[in-house]
């Protein structure tokens, strides 16, 4: 197996000047603390698969009906690259994505997530944002977008880091960065996000409660937490507790109900809950290739 060489300096550079700078070599420090988890059998191609991602003339970045893209000009012969590439990067969950001629039909539209609940949130503008679970880093393009002056994902997954690498090959954002790191390897009592997402995370974890008091620990005094989660049908404070998998998902114990979710919340310390949206998700919306 190959081990993700993580560089602590370039981290602590690139956050210099930022509200997470005095955090930066304690971040660094989570990361290494990693050890076994830093290390997987396909990382050495896809860090290839990153490698050999070809130059691109006239690069901008752009996000247009929901797609994250890479616009740019190439060659016959680079866009075979980058289509091998790419490739090499599979699967693509969340998204989409397009690298100057080439789109990601990613399995998750994304984009219809962040649609129903954009309208809804504090504005970014100029705000430290935190997604935990941020997958390939699709959701941490449309926070900067929307005007969020730092953002930071972390997710222990080095697919998805190496996804997010690839867009970063080109956009090269130093305000945008992604940490393999769970939310529980966090530095604890950070209190320095002004927004903190969670999106599909809380039914992956054996003590909710537990996450939610992390989230409120990274979370300045009056900041927002978007939360999103799994739940089923039923006016009572009640679960349906499950041995690890739901729906062919691995990891599921737990579903609450709208008013045990809503307690939960509670419990941890939040205050003006507010429910924005109840979706049944559709294949069309998750589905897998």
């Amino acid at each position: 197996m190959t081990e993700l060489a993580f560089d602590v300096d370039r981290l602590v550079a690139d956050l210099v000047g930022s509200e997470l700078e005095p955090w930066s070599l304690r971040l660094g420090q989570s990361v290494l603390d990693q050890e076994h988890a830093l290390k997987h059998g396909h990382l050495a191609g896809w860090e290839a698969a990153v490698a050999a991602l070809p130059p691109l003339a006239d690069i901008a970045f752009s996000i247009n009906e929901g797609v994250v893209s890479i616009d740019g000009t190439a060659d016959s012969e680079n866009t075979q690259q980058l289509r091998r590439a790419l490739q090499g990067l599979i699967p693509w969950r969340k998204g989409p994505f397009k690298f100057a001629s080439q789109p990601i039909d990613t399995e998750w539209r994304s984009d219809w997530k962040w649609d129903r609940i954009e309208s809804y949130l504090k504005p970014l503008d100029g705000r430290v944002v935190l997604d935990v679970g941020c997958g390939s880093g699709y959701h941490l393009w449309r926070m900067r977008e929307a005007g969020a002056r730092q953002v930071l994902g972390i997710d222990p997954s080095l697919l998805y880091l190496m996804q997010f690498n690839a867009v970063q090959h080109y956009v090269n954002d130093g305000a945008v960065q992604f940490l393999p790191l769970p939310m529980e390897a966090l530095p604890s009592e950070m209190a320095v996000f002004d927004t903190v997402f969670s999106m599909g995370v809380l039914y992956h974890r054996r003590n909710p409660g537990s996450h939610l008091k992390e989230l409120q620990d990274a979370m300045k005094l009056g900041g927002e937490l978007v939360l999103e989660t799994l739940i089923v049908p039923g006016d009572t404070d009640s679960s349906l507790l499950l041995n690890s998998r739901y729906a062919n998902m691995r990891n599921i114990y737990e579903l609450p109900t709208m008013p045990r979710l809503e307690r939960w919340i509670n419990d941890a310390g939040f205050n003006s809950i507010r429910t924005v949206s109840v979706e049944v998700t559709s294949r069309s919306e998750q589905r897998s290739t």
